[in-house]
C-alpha cells in the first residue's frame, strides 16, 4: 500500500480511510540523510494510528529551510527511502514554508512532530479544531541531520 500521492489522491484516499474506521496520522520533515532518530519517531508515530502519512518537504523547501547546500538527496529519493520502511504508508510533497495548508485539507486524527518543534507545530489549531490530537514526541539523543553532516565534514567518528 505505501505509495507517493498527489495532495488531491491523499485527499480521496483520505476520505476512503475515513469511512473505513481507519486512524491517519500525519508528520513531517525534510529527511535529508535517512538516519535511526528517524526511524524511530517515524515508528513511533505509526504506532499511533493505522496510517502513516509523511508530508515531505520538496527539494527548493529543503533549500529555503536549511540552506543552499541542502539538501543532500533529492526529494524522488528521498520519497523512495521512506517508502521502503515499513512504518510509513503515504507519502506526499509540500512545497509551502510549512505544512499547515496540507494538513488543514487531510484533517488527520493525529498529528506527530519531534519535540524539538513543540515550541510551534504546524497545523496544531486545525487537527485540534476537527478533534484530533497533537503529539510532540522525544527525540533519540544524538541523532540529527545537521550533526552528522558536521562530524563527516570533520572526518570525525
Amino acid at each position: 500500500m505505501a505509495r507517493l500521492y498527489s495532495r488531491e489522491e491523499l485527499f480521496t484516499a483520505r476520505t476512503k480511510w475515513k469511512r473505513a474506521g481507519k486512524t491517519v496520522v500525519f508528520t513531517n520533515g525534510c529527511y535529508d540523510l535517512l538516519h535511526p532518530g528517524h526511524i524511530r519517531l517515524l515508528e513511533q508515530a505509526r504506532s499511533r494510528g493505522d496510517i502513516l502519512v509523511v508530508g515531505l518537504n520538496t527539494d527548493a523547501g529543503v533549500r529555503r529551510a536549511k540552506g543552499a547546500h541542502r539538501p543532500l538527496i533529492c526529494e524522488q529519493e528521498r520519497a523512495e527511502l521512506l517508502l521502503a520502511l515499513e512504518a510509513v504508508d503515504a507519502i506526499v510533497f509540500f512545497d509551502e514554508d510549512t505544512p499547515r495548508e496540507l494538513i488543514a485539507g487531510l484533517l488527520p486524527d493525529v498529528l506527530v512532530k519531534g519535540a524539538d518543534w513543540s515550541h510551534f507545530i504546524a497545523g496544531r489549531e486545525e487537527v485540534e479544531a476537527a478533534g484530533g490530537t497533537v503529539s510532540a514526541l522525544a527525540l533519540e539523543p544524538g541523532y540529527s541531520t545537521t550533526g552528522i553532516i558536521e562530524r563527516i565534514l570533520n572526518h570525525q567518528p
